[in-house]
Protein backbone atom coordinates (compact mmCIF):
# COMPACT_ATOMS: atom_id res chain seq x y z
CA UNK A 1 0.00 0.00 0.00
CA UNK A 2 1.45 3.57 -1.26
CA UNK A 3 1.56 6.44 0.95
CA UNK A 4 -0.47 9.67 0.91
CA UNK A 5 1.73 12.66 -0.56
CA UNK A 6 -0.57 15.11 -0.87
CA UNK A 7 -3.28 16.55 1.18
CA UNK A 8 -4.78 19.90 1.36
CA UNK A 9 -6.14 21.12 4.79
CA UNK A 10 -10.41 22.08 4.14
CA UNK A 11 -11.51 25.51 6.16
CA UNK A 12 -15.06 25.85 7.18
CA UNK A 13 -16.09 29.61 6.83
CA UNK A 14 -18.63 31.76 5.85
CA UNK A 15 -16.23 33.63 3.35
CA UNK A 16 -13.97 31.97 1.66
CA UNK A 17 -12.54 34.22 -0.70
CA UNK A 18 -12.13 36.71 2.23
CA UNK A 19 -10.42 33.61 4.45
CA UNK A 20 -8.27 32.19 1.39
CA UNK A 21 -7.23 35.99 0.34
CA UNK A 22 -6.13 36.36 4.71
CA UNK A 23 -4.20 33.22 4.64
CA UNK A 24 -2.22 34.21 1.37
CA UNK A 25 -1.16 37.42 2.56
CA UNK A 26 -0.16 35.12 6.27
CA UNK A 27 1.88 32.37 4.45
CA UNK A 28 3.08 34.07 0.95
CA UNK A 29 0.42 31.78 -0.34
CA UNK A 30 -1.26 32.52 -3.70
CA UNK A 31 -4.53 31.72 -6.05
CA UNK A 32 -4.08 28.96 -8.43
CA UNK A 33 -5.10 29.96 -12.12
CA UNK A 34 -8.63 29.81 -12.66
CA UNK A 35 -9.61 26.48 -14.94
CA UNK A 36 -9.29 25.95 -18.35
CA UNK A 37 -11.32 28.45 -20.73
CA UNK A 38 -12.10 31.11 -18.20
CA UNK A 39 -9.95 34.29 -17.86
CA UNK A 40 -10.28 34.81 -13.68
CA UNK A 41 -11.71 33.25 -11.05
CA UNK A 42 -14.34 36.02 -11.43
CA UNK A 43 -15.65 34.54 -14.87
CA UNK A 44 -15.66 30.96 -13.37
CA UNK A 45 -17.75 31.81 -10.30
CA UNK A 46 -20.02 33.41 -12.45
CA UNK A 47 -20.42 30.87 -14.49
CA UNK A 48 -22.13 28.16 -11.44
CA UNK A 49 -25.48 28.21 -10.59
CA UNK A 50 -26.16 31.20 -8.38
CA UNK A 51 -26.51 29.45 -5.20
CA UNK A 52 -22.95 28.06 -5.69
CA UNK A 53 -21.56 31.10 -6.68
CA UNK A 54 -18.74 32.35 -3.97
CA UNK A 55 -18.88 29.14 -2.19
CA UNK A 56 -15.16 27.81 -2.28
CA UNK A 57 -12.35 29.25 -2.58
CA UNK A 58 -8.62 28.18 -2.57
CA UNK A 59 -4.42 28.98 -2.32
CA UNK A 60 -1.36 27.02 -2.86
CA UNK A 61 2.18 27.14 -1.69
CA UNK A 62 4.03 28.75 -5.09
CA UNK A 63 7.01 26.47 -3.97
CA UNK A 64 4.66 24.13 -4.28
CA UNK A 65 5.98 22.35 -0.95
CA UNK A 66 3.21 23.54 1.33
CA UNK A 67 -0.41 21.84 1.38
CA UNK A 68 -3.16 23.68 -0.70
CA UNK A 69 -6.02 25.24 1.53
CA UNK A 70 -9.12 24.99 0.31
CA UNK A 71 -12.19 27.23 1.94
CA UNK A 72 -15.89 25.99 1.47
CA UNK A 73 -19.25 27.98 2.44
CA UNK A 74 -20.57 26.69 5.36
CA UNK A 75 -24.10 27.83 6.94
CA UNK A 76 -23.63 27.69 10.30
CA UNK A 77 -21.16 29.84 12.11
CA UNK A 78 -17.98 28.59 14.77
CA UNK A 79 -18.73 28.06 17.80
CA UNK A 80 -16.51 26.21 19.20
CA UNK A 81 -12.77 25.78 19.46
CA UNK A 82 -11.18 24.40 16.08
CA UNK A 83 -10.24 20.55 16.82
CA UNK A 84 -7.45 21.31 14.29
CA UNK A 85 -5.40 24.53 13.66
CA UNK A 86 -2.25 25.77 11.85
CA UNK A 87 0.96 26.52 13.39
CA UNK A 88 2.72 29.62 11.77
CA UNK A 89 6.22 28.92 12.86
CA UNK A 90 7.49 32.52 12.62
CA UNK A 91 10.31 32.06 15.33
CA UNK A 92 11.55 28.28 13.90
CA UNK A 93 15.48 28.29 14.92
CA UNK A 94 15.29 31.49 16.87
CA UNK A 95 16.25 31.45 20.99
CA UNK A 96 15.68 33.60 24.05
CA UNK A 97 14.74 37.34 23.65
CA UNK A 98 15.05 37.00 19.48
CA UNK A 99 12.42 34.69 19.19
CA UNK A 100 10.02 36.97 21.10
CA UNK A 101 10.73 40.05 19.11
CA UNK A 102 9.90 38.26 15.89
CA UNK A 103 7.03 36.68 17.38
CA UNK A 104 5.95 40.19 18.82
CA UNK A 105 6.79 41.19 15.16
CA UNK A 106 5.08 38.64 13.18
CA UNK A 107 1.71 39.35 15.16
CA UNK A 108 1.58 42.75 14.64
CA UNK A 109 1.84 42.32 10.95
CA UNK A 110 -0.50 39.57 11.21
CA UNK A 111 -3.30 42.07 13.05
CA UNK A 112 -2.57 44.04 10.50
CA UNK A 113 -3.94 41.48 8.00
CA UNK A 114 -7.19 41.04 10.06
CA UNK A 115 -5.96 38.72 12.86
CA UNK A 116 -6.85 38.83 16.03
CA UNK A 117 -4.37 38.19 19.28
CA UNK A 118 -5.95 36.34 21.89
CA UNK A 119 -3.00 35.17 24.18
CA UNK A 120 0.62 34.58 24.55
CA UNK A 121 0.91 31.28 25.86
CA UNK A 122 4.25 30.77 28.20
CA UNK A 123 5.88 27.46 28.61
CA UNK A 124 8.69 26.36 30.31
CA UNK A 125 11.16 27.57 27.72
CA UNK A 126 10.86 30.93 25.50
CA UNK A 127 11.74 28.37 22.43
CA UNK A 128 7.87 26.50 23.87
CA UNK A 129 5.94 29.85 23.93
CA UNK A 130 3.75 30.39 21.52
CA UNK A 131 0.70 33.39 20.41
CA UNK A 132 -3.34 31.81 20.12
CA UNK A 133 -4.20 33.86 17.18
CA UNK A 134 -7.44 33.73 15.46
CA UNK A 135 -8.17 34.67 11.51
CA UNK A 136 -10.87 36.94 9.81
CA UNK A 137 -13.39 34.71 10.76
CA UNK A 138 -12.27 33.62 14.76
CA UNK A 139 -10.36 30.25 13.55
CA UNK A 140 -7.64 29.38 15.71
CA UNK A 141 -4.16 29.47 15.55
CA UNK A 142 -0.39 29.65 17.08
CA UNK A 143 1.95 31.78 16.06
CA UNK A 144 5.36 29.86 16.89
Amino acid sequence: MGSVKQFQVTFDCAEPERVARFWCDVLGYVVPPPPEGFATWTDFDRSLPPEHQGSAFACVDPTGVGPRLFFQRVPEGKVVKNRVHLDVRAGTGLVGDERLATLEAECTRLVALGAVRVQLLAADGVEESCIVMQDVEGNEFCLD
